[in-house]
């Protein structure tokens, strides 16, 4: 008998959903995609992979392993003393050292050249120098730093004109561009779905407000909006862009949210709450809410693309992360200069990771809006 009756119990609407998600090949090679950047996400951010992306590995503009070394690649590698030194023995394996402070350290030698008295005694006495020997080790240890450290005269992917590892960039800038997107595109699903859902559920001078604060962030380009609020704040930082993001994008989350609140407050089971004694916030996020759940969903995958391409604007523009952060909007602003001198290998490498998630995430949010649809069967 309890066989029977587990038989005829019908699934619910998550069960549904991914049902449906199951079914469809498409959402499910874009949900490993996005699945496979999240993770790399969270091994950058905990330093197991792609923690010493800032160190100079390569020579400078290293093309990538498969493309090979090319002349200026094998004269500077011999420069270094890397690989290429072997192949070219009569290239020089020590460049000279220009020693910034010599003509401020010859002033001083001149000043304190002869000795007090020198001149009735007739003779002349050198005074010695403390920071001769000093200066001269620090030289020297440079000079065998420079000689020893080998540069690889390709990369995987490349290397920028510090001899930086372009893959392992790629890795690091996702990690920002990534968090970027899903932390702006929660803070501006928080706002949005409590802003609906006031306006939506209490109506009249509520509603009349939050639809007068909606029209005037409408009522401004939204890329112009941005880079205003990034220009006023002047302060780069990956917490700013979040914010920046998450509280000028939360408009459309709001303008669903109310219409599906102003849909549900009069049905037959928000009147029932309401007959037993229920609460105005219990009626509101307890028994309303997890019927639109779905909204948020959809909106906050939808917004997680919107924000990472936003964050990559900013940042090829100026107004992102700072100069010690990586992203892929810092590399395509590298890029730039990098294309005329015909070095494209980084802004491949950073177009491609960008485009393979934005489009798995598009992807993905698609086919969960299908399946989220209680219409569909």
């Amino acid at each position: 008998m309890p066989r029977d009756i587990q038989h005829t119990v019908s699934p619910g609407v998550w069960t549904l959903a991914w049902r449906r998600l199951w079914r469809d090949r498409v959402a499910m090679v874009s949900l490993a995609i996005v699945a496979l950047f999240l993770v790399m996400m969270v091994l950058s951010g905990a330093g197991l992979i792609a923690k010493d992306w800032a160190k100079e590995v390569g020579v400078n503009y290293a093309p990538p392993t498969f493309q090979g070394p090319d002349v200026e690649t094998a004269a500077s590698g011999a420069a270094a003393g890397g690989p290429a030194a072997e192949a070219a023995p009569d290239q020089p394996t020590e460049l000279p050292v220009q020693d910034p402070l010599a003509d401020a350290l010859a002033a001083i030698r001149g000043e304190t050249k002869k000795a007090p008295g020198a001149e009735s005694a007739g003779t002349e006495s050198q005074n010695v120098d403390p920071l001769a020997e000093v200066m001269a080790d620090i030289r020297a240890k440079g000079t065998k730093a420079e000689v020893a450290e080998a540069r690889a005269p390709t990369l995987p992917l490349g290397g920028d004109k510090w001899g930086r590892d372009v893959l392992k960039k790629t890795i690091k800038g996702s990690e920002t561009s990534i968090f970027v997107g899903l932390a702006a595109a929660v803070v501006a699903v928080f706002l949005g779905t409590v802003f609906g859902a006031l306006a939506g559920y209490y109506g009249r001078w509520l509603d009349d407000f939050f639809n007068w604060f909606y029209s005037v962030f409408t009522a401004i380009p939204y890329l112009l909006l941005i880079l205003a609020v990034a220009a006023v704040l002047q302060q780069k930082g990956t917490m700013t862009i979040v914010l920046i993001l998450g509280l000028t994008g939360w408009t459309g989350v709001f303008r669903l949210i109310r219409g599906e609140y102003l849909k549900h407050k009069g049905r037959e089971y928000v009147q029932a709450a309401d007959a037993i004694g229920a609460s105005n916030a219990r009626r509101m996020f307890v028994h309303i809410f997890p019927n639109v759940s779905h909204v948020v969903l959809v909106q906050m995958s939808i917004l997680t693309v919107a924000f990472i391409k936003s964050e990559v604007i900013l940042s090829f523009l100026g107004f992102g992360v700072p100069v010690d952060v990586v992203s892929w909007g810092s590399m395509l602003n590298e890029a730039q200069n990098e294309l005329i001198l015909g070095k494209w290998w980084q802004l491949a490498a950073a177009g491609t990771a960008m485009a393979v998630l934005v489009t798995a995430f598009s992807l993905f949010t698609d086919a969960l809006r299908d399946a989220l649809d209680p219409k569909l069967k």
